[in-house]
């Protein structure tokens, strides 16, 4: 067997090792997720050190290794450097590309996900500052798809009921339960919020959940996660509108709904991503700084 391979990647995280090598988590079309060590690339005038950067796209040549492989030449395709020179576009970015990581597999051909989060990328690079958020919604929303656990929003995830949003109407309309899946009745989601005031369970796909105490939202068991009734809010008209526009290949018009819209529905994805994955998205701290209504002035 060839102790050498191509693939064509796009760099997603890099860490440094040792004086001036640096090791790179890449998503490739052909292997999934690549760990690699690119040799020298830290130091000065390395031809690896711009090629290993942050969203690099590269045409790679890789050696096997022990441990980790090598990538011994590189060719640039394709890169986003607009991301690097905006906060919220860098934020959307690091964003998108810690729950490709998350989602993504190993030594399995990754395709759909790696022309999906460079469609994304390159969006987002090139819309203006009031589109950044509405598009990093929709393109979580999209990675969702991909990973086969996007919640359902034009039907009720418990009765199967359609759910159409009435703008003329100001309360609430409809839940959104990231334990069950998705949007739910108001009925269906006052009676998930009822059952929840006691001791339970809950049985996901991914794991069992249970309260102990009725004062408390932790949540102990087989693995951590925010806790479910964080997961169960209600929704008004504005919000299930936009949260049912996202299924659609193109991304919405970022003036078509207010900016506390969009906010809202990106912690809503974020909880439930997090739920379903179980692990933190860490650049979402950085969220609510970049696009608070102050910070779009």
């Amino acid at each position: 067997m060839s102790r050498t391979y191509k693939a064509i990647g796009i760099n997603l995280k890099a860490m440094p090792l040792g004086e001036a090598d640096r090791i790179i988590t890449i998503l490739t079309k052909e292997f999934g997720l690549l760990r690699a060590v690119a040799m020298g690339a830290r130091k000065q005038n390395s031809k690896l050190g711009g090629r290993s950067g942050l969203f690099v796209v590269n045409e790679l040549l890789m050696a096997k290794g022990r441990s980790l492989d090598k990538i011994t030449q590189a060719e640039t395709l394709e890169s986003y450097p607009g991301l690097s020179r905006n906060l919220k576009k860098l934020t959307a970015g690091q964003y998108l590309a810690e729950l490709t990581l998350q989602q993504a597999l190993s030594e399995q051909p990754q395709e759909e996900l790696f022309y999906l989060l460079n469609e994304h990328l390159g969006r987002i690079e090139q819309c203006t500052d009031a589109e950044v958020l509405p598009r990093l919604i929709h393109a979580i929303f999209q990675l969702l798809v991909v990973a086969g656990i996007a919640p359902q929003v034009h039907q009720c995830s418990v009765t199967g009921a359609t759910i159409e949003p009435d703008l003329n109407h100001p309360d609430p309309q409809a839940g959104f339960s990231g334990t069950i899946g998705g949007v739910v009745k108001l009925e269906e989601l006052d009676r998930i919020l009822e059952e929840q005031s006691s001791p339970y369970r809950v049985q996901s796909p991914v794991g069992e959940y249970r309260v102990t105490d009725t004062k408390s939202t932790a949540v102990q068991p087989a693995r951590k996660s925010y806790a479910p009734r964080s997961l169960n809010v209600p929704l008004h008209a504005a919000e299930l509108a936009a949260l049912q526009h996202l299924p659609q290949a193109d991304p919405p018009a970022p003036d078509l709904y207010p900016l506390s819209v969009w906010l809202t529905l990106e912690k809503l994805l974020r909880q439930y991503a997090q739920y379903h994955f179980d692990q933190p998205i860490r650049s979402a701290a950085l969220i609510e700084s970049c696009f608070a209504p102050d910070s779009m002035l």
